[in-house]
């Protein structure tokens, strides 16, 4: 069924509304919003959830244009599973969650996965059909849910790995905002120093005639250089970094950029930490979502977010496919801390791999929360001692001359 977009006022108190419905023409579509006492002002087909009767795949990737948070799918999925618990079929589950959800764009892909599943498809290949919304692990264990039966039990332990991974996210990304800030303040101030301040200051030292110190005028043409050629200085900026994207999204430069990203002081063990989480966290929730071994080392080699990781993956695969347990071949890859090999082994022995998994997966959670603030401990002072080195260069630099001139007076 077609989906149409919509500006509306409403009756009673005339504000201005928008959203999403499905129809069969335009003209059924504004009889729906006069019966729900809205009056349309624009309404046109969405481009979101593609055409009615459309073949799988034809409007897949436009249902997923502009960004849904985590935490909406997550709270989406979790309030699906109260209503599949509750006895309600499938498809009136999707239409409850359409009346439910304020999102536009989640509503247009809401409205053409619950369109899919009408017309036969399972809700694990509707979800494949918009793989910027729904990530591979996410279908997974939709999927693996469906086979078993389990699909009710399945999708609150979903909902908990997204919220866990943006909780995680967020954290991470509030811990860095404040140093993240000093240093767009201090490059601020530096260009300002450089641009305004020391231009002044020459005009002064010109008037007077004297003779500067070296480092006086080293300061000066620098100053110059970046007032002439900002331009230059932009450009040459966002050449290197259009080079870079455009290398780092081959294979091979990809490939090379996440194993430098593994060596870099300090931040490469922060890095490695955070894919342990995201492999052991992703591993147990599908293990316990039913998928086995196999499958779910399928996932986890398009979740990790590291190509030199993702590369190694194939050898783990091939290993456990050889019967050998997973703790071999990981071990053998060299990548992966001992703590979480060892509470692999620890768990193919008891049977309860699944839960050891999840388990360290929040150990490491945490490990990587007061690493970040490591990390911020030490970048602050970093930039306040930058910032103490520059300002006290440029001091010194206009100190010594006027020192030099009042002498000589």
């Amino acid at each position: 069924m077609p989906v149409f977009e919509y500006k509306a006022i409403t009756k009673k108190s005339g504000k201005k509304t928008k959203g999403v419905l499905d129809a069969e023409s335009p003209a059924l579509a504004r009889q729906k919003l006069r019966d729900m006492e809205l009056y349309p002002t624009e309404i046109w087909q969405s481009k979101a959830a593609g055409k009615a009767g459309a073949k799988d795949g034809s409007g897949a990737g436009k249902a997923a244009r502009g960004r849904i948070s985590t935490r909406d799918i997550a709270l989406t999925t979790r309030q699906l599973a109260v209503l599949l618990r509750a006895g309600m079929p499938l498809v009136g589950a999707l239409g409850v969650m359409l009346d439910q959800t304020s999102r536009p764009r989640l509503r247009a892909t809401l409205y053409d996965v619950r369109d899919r599943v009408n017309r036969g498809s399972s809700l694990g290949d509707a979800l494949a059909a918009h793989p910027r919304v729904f990530t591979p692990l996410y279908v997974n264990m939709v999927r693996a849910g469906e086979a078993s039966g389990t699909l009710k039990d399945v999708l609150p332990r979903l909902a908990d790995t997204l919220e866990d991974h943006a909780k995680l996210k967020s954290q991470v990304l509030s811990s860095l905002a404040y140093p993240m800030f000093m240093g767009l303040f201090a490059v601020a101030t530096v260009i300002f120093l450089m641009t305004v301040i020391v231009p002044k200051m020459r005009q002064i030292f010109d008037k007077q005639g004297a003779e500067l110190p070296r480092l006086t005028v080293n300061v000066i043409a620098i100053s110059d250089f970046v007032g002439d050629y900002w331009w230059l200085i932009l450009g040459v900026f966002f050449l290197l970094l259009s080079l870079w994207r455009a290398w780092s999204s081959t294979e091979k430069g990809r490939l090379r950029w996440d194993r430098f990203k593994l060596r870099v002081p300090l931040y490469g063990a922060l890095h490695a930490k955070m894919i342990s989480v995201r492999f052991a966290r992703t591993m147990g929730t599908m293990l316990q979502s039913g998928l086995t071994m196999l499958p779910a080392l399928e996932v986890v080699g398009g979740v990790l977010e590291n190509a030199h990781y993702a590369s190694h993956m194939d050898d783990v695969k091939a290993g456990v496919r050889r019967g050998r347990d997973l703790a071999v071949p990981l071990r053998e890859t060299g990548l992966f801390p001992p703590m979480l090999i060892q509470m692999i082994e620890l768990g193919q022995r008891s049977g309860e791999i699944e839960e050891m998994l999840i388990r360290v997966a929040e150990t490491y959670e945490e490990d990587v929360r007061l690493t970040v603030q490591a990390l911020v401990g030490l970048v602050e002072p970093m930039i306040i001692i930058f910032m103490g080195l520059f300002v006290g260069t440029l001091v010194l630099a206009f100190l010594l001359p006027i020192l030099t001139m009042s002498t000589n007076m």
